[in-house]
Order: C-alpha cells, then structure tokens, then sequence
C-alpha cells in the first residue's frame, strides 16, 4: 500500500508529546503504510532533536515514529510543484515559509493529503488537508 497521508511536523511532534490524543488515535487507526512524512518534515523533527539535547524522550520519541514511518525523498516533482505553489501565493499574497511551502509541495506532488494542525496550508491551491487534532 502506498502512503495516502504526508504528516507534518506539528503532527508528528503532537504525536511524539501526546498533546493531542485525537492524534494518536488517527495514527493508530491507519496502517502504518500508509503514512509518511517528507524528507524536509524529518530534517525538521532532527533538528528538534538537537535542539533539545538533554531530552531523552524527544529523541527517542522521534527515532522510534522515523524508524517505523517512511520518510520520502524531495524531488524534481516536487520542485516543479513548489514552482506553481509559491507563485499562486505570490498572486493572492499569501506567504509560507520555505519549508512549508516545499512540505505543500511534496503532498501535491504525490497526490498525497497533507496531515497538519497549520491553517496557513489552506492557501496552497488544489492541497488535501486533514488536521487530526480534532475528532
């Protein structure tokens, strides 16, 4: 089965806390297959990771949901999606971060519905979204 949800960060983070327990219940509801998060999402969970060196927690947290999660590589698809993305926004003017925007990029590249508790992704055109912080 190929993945139908690209998580972002504050998903996986939410899941890692157990901030939200609607979080880990959708998680636990949907094989594992079929969740992934983007190369950019995991540079971004390691550098939360370092910056958080004395939490044995946080780290083993985020290794243990990266060793059993995908994470998918960011490629030409997805630059040439972050082209049009970034130019649409442009237009309305509308701005997310870089790595948002190449987050965004990578769900709609793949076709993917993109996981997130960010509202700020609702002005990327044609994006899939589904916040599983609410029941």
């Amino acid at each position: 089965m190929p993945p139908a949800y690209l998580l972002d960060r504050n998903i996986v983070r939410y899941f890692v806390r157990g901030s939200f327990s609607e979080v880990r219940k959708q998680v636990a509801r949907k094989p594992l297959e079929s969740l992934a998060v983007s190369a950019v999402t995991e540079g971004e969970l390691r550098y939360w990771v370092a910056s958080c060196p004395g939490s044995i927690r946080t780290r083993t947290g985020v290794e243990d949901f990266l060793a059993r999660v995908a994470s998918l590589p960011w490629a030409s698809d997805a630059a040439r999606s972050y082209a049009v993305a970034r130019d649409q926004l442009r237009r309305k003017g509308r701005v997310l971060s870089s790595a948002d925007l190449m987050i965004a990029a990578h769900a709609l590249s793949l076709g993917l519905t993109l996981v997130t508790h960010d509202q700020a992704f609702a002005n990327v055109d044609g994006l899939k979204i589904e916040d599983w912080t609410v029941g």
